[in-house]
């Protein structure tokens, strides 16, 4: 039995499984009396695929415990793209999930993701050619880039719609020079205006305070979008998001509601990440089934490597420590091998080491030992999950071996953090 609030953070470059992870969490399989799931990063950009009782939806703003009835709750962190978010409704009702937008709660604070700031996003990507930072194209970054200098558009904007034209037309005539000599257009601004009116009419946009008024009925799953690997300030610049991926906010939130959590870590049992930037142990050879992971026009190829703990280890430092691990993809055949120290121009290393928080300038060096470091592998033993337990002294608390929720197995107890 899992006790306490519960942290999900993907360890790697993202597609680790953490939306297979809170759909079971969320499962009346696993018992845990699920009150909300708690969005605490990222945005419309997210590709969490949960397959259950005979349906697949690959979920973006929506929180993954939906199939189960569990609301949503979208925090001031995360990044919300309004439009995106009825279509994913509309996928979602005609999944069968009745009025799917009824369960969904969004903090007035938490920024707008415009039309604007996504054609000004492949704008920009268009314009650095070969030369690309890998990014999904959905505006995540120009979304986090324009609100630190200017009044950016908020959701509680939504509610009043002159606040909210007279934000995009400021937001307009910034990306302006940008936008205008690509290929990408967007609506006028009164037809934004209009959209986003409604948008607010279907939805609830709540306060700081609603966190609490779900922890008052049961447990907080919080969800967390992309890997720690691409976290703003950890990632290996420039191959990062704007987001913070490791869970410092979910603990921040907690702290401000008189609460702890756990924290659960998701792997696979391998290496993936999309697009450029660092992956040591990539292998051009292997070649594993991935239906949901496919090469995108702004995010580039999707690659895959063997195992490694040196990157995990990693993760796991700059996340303040995890509590247990959720162990995907055990089905998956091809790779036995894992990183156990790589040869590189500042000598051997067996660790990375972290510096300090927003320190870009050692993200940077960071990235240039992993893109020319060259691993030593060694063979796992065929049971992985003891064997990388041990390596990350860590327990592993939850299995899958396969794609449904049907699939987990829960294997120890997530005790809370002091």
């Amino acid at each position: 039995m899992f006790r306490s609030h519960i942290v999900v953070v993907d360890l790697g470059f993202g597609d680790a499984g953490k939306g297979a992870t809170v759909d079971w969490l969320c499962s009346p399989a696993a018992g845990l009396d699920v009150s909300a799931v708690v969005r605490f990063n990222g945005g419309a950009q997210a590709a969490h695929n949960v397959i259950a009782d005979g349906r697949h939806h690959t979920f973006a703003q929506f929180g993954s415990g939906t199939f189960s009835g569990v609301p949503t709750l979208l925090s001031q962190h995360v990044l919300v793209e309004p439009i995106a978010l009825a279509g994913e409704a509309r996928t979602l009702a005609a999944l069968g999930v009745p009025d799917p937008l009824a369960l969904l709660h969004i903090d007035g604070r938490a920024l707008l993701t415009t039309p604007i700031h996504i054609a000004a996003n492949r704008a920009r990507e268009d314009a650095r050619g070969s030369s690309r930072h890998g990014s999904c194209g959905r505006g995540i970054g120009e979304t986090a880039w324009y609100a630190l200098a200017h009044d950016a558009p908020t959701v509680s904007d939504c509610l009043r719609p002159m606040v909210l034209r007279d934000k995009l037309r400021s937001l307009a005539a910034h990306y302006g020079p940008l936008i205008a000599p690509s290929e990408h257009r967007y609506e006028p601004i009164d037809t934004l205006v209009d959209m986003y009116r409604e948008f607010a009419a279907a939805v609830r946009i709540v306060g700081g305070e609603q966190l609490a008024r779900f922890a008052r009925r049961g447990r907080l799953i919080f969800e967390g979008a992309q890997g720690v690997l691409l976290d703003e300030w950890r990632g290996f610049h420039p191959h990062t998001t704007w987001s913070t991926v490791e869970p410092r906010n979910a603990r921040a939130m907690l702290a401000e509601i008189g609460a702890t959590g756990a924290i659960l870590g998701v792997t696979r049992t391998y290496m993936t990440r999309h697009g450029a930037g660092p992956l040591p142990t990539e292998d051009h050879t292997l070649e594993f089934p991935e239906p949901h992971n496919t090469t995108g026009p702004y995010q580039g190829d999707f690659r895959l490597g063997h195992l490694d703990p040196i990157l995990l280890r990693y993760a796991i430092t700059v996340s303040g420590g995890i509590d247990g691990l959720a162990l995907t993809h055990l089905d998956t055949p091809g790779t036995r091998y894992a990183a156990t120290k790589y040869h590189t121009t500042d000598g051997v290393l067996n660790d990375l080491p972290p510096g300090p928080w927003q320190d870009l300038v050692h993200q940077q060096h960071l990235t240039d030992l992993l893109t020319t470091a060259h691993p030593t592998l060694t063979e796992m033993p065929q049971d992985v999950a003891p064997w990388l337990a041990q390596t990350l002294d860590t327990p592993v608390v939850l299995t899958s071996n396969g794609p449904t929720r049907a699939h987990r197995t829960s294997t120890a107890t997530i005790v809370a953090a002091a």
